[in-house]
């Protein structure tokens, strides 16, 4: 089963286009666990029992475990996931951008060493920096094209000249991974949910390729108007999946002994919002 098709496979079950990030911070962990680096895989493997029905992917970003060397954790956590919640993707967040063999190695660090189904990618060094994670039939990678935070105004919504006719930077990343970059369909890209009008050009431009939006919760996206930018179907059948990230607002619902219930609680309540804005 590709990526693509285990993204359809986990809407179709759980009924959810939420995405939970993984994120564990020492200081923000519940009362019982703060500080201590140690138990990031009790942490995210409790979120991951509590809400595996209720998801289409988990998120975890490799970052906050390598600061602390915890790999050998997010390892654990990867099992785990695959384990015990087989029929959800895991889309592991790098965001890796090099080219050539160091490529290669990133490449294998995602799909090999943790066992990741797709992984986040920078394509601003081009195409010759993607290649290598299409190599692995049946993964997929999104690739970063008009992100939630506001520095991407630097560079994502500039023309690519003053030509008539250009298209904006981030559109143009859209085009090459809807048109000649996708060369056996594992690529998405990833859109903030800060933008919503942005995410419906970038639907315009790359029509079938599956969106990675995060930035609703904590970040202030807003879940309907993501949707409706981005989720398309026809005759009842999602025509390109959107994967809606949520990850402090879940994972740090609450910092006591139920923290676990509160993340599943908070997941229903994001879920059910997500799902009702498809059927509007």
């Amino acid at each position: 089963m590709t990526f693509t098709e285990k993204l359809r496979t986990a809407e179709r079950t759980n009924g959810s286009l939420l995405c939970v990030g993984l994120d564990p911070d020492a200081a923000k962990l519940p009362a019982a666990l703060r500080g201590d680096v140690s138990k990031y895989y009790d942490f995210c493997a409790a979120i991951v029992d509590a809400t595996a029905d209720l998801v289409i992917a988990f998120k975890p970003q490799i970052a906050y475990f390598a600061a602390v060397g915890a790999e050998a954790q997010l390892e654990r956590l990867m099992e785990h996931m695959r384990r015990t919640a087989p029929g959800v993707p895991i889309i592991l967040d790098a965001k890796r951008g090099d080219i050539g063999s160091t490529a290669e190695q990133y490449a294998k660090e995602a799909f090999e060493r943790y066992g990741a189904d797709c992984v986040t990618l920078s394509p601003f060094m081009g195409f010759d920096s993607v290649q290598p994670y299409l190599k692995y039939h049946g993964k997929g990678a999104f690739l970063l094209c008009r992100t939630s935070n506001t520095g991407g105004d630097d560079l994502q919504p500039q023309r690519l000249s003053e030509l008539p006719g250009q298209p904006l930077l981030y559109e143009h990343i859209a085009a090459l991974a809807q048109g000649p970059w996708n060369l056996n369909g594992q690529l998405g890209l990833v859109v903030g949910a800060t933008y919503p009008a942005e995410i419906e050009r970038v639907r315009a431009v790359a029509p079938t390729v599956p969106l990675l939006i995060p930035g609703v919760g904590a970040q202030g996206g807003d879940a309907v108007a993501t949707v409706k930018a981005g989720y398309r179907a026809a005759n009842g059948e999602t025509t390109a999946p959107i994967v809606v990230n949520s990850s402090r607002a879940i994972i740090y619902a609450s910092s006591g002994a139920d923290f676990a219930q509160a993340a599943r609680t908070a997941a229903i309540a994001t879920r059910d919002q997500l799902r009702a804005a498809q059927a509007s």
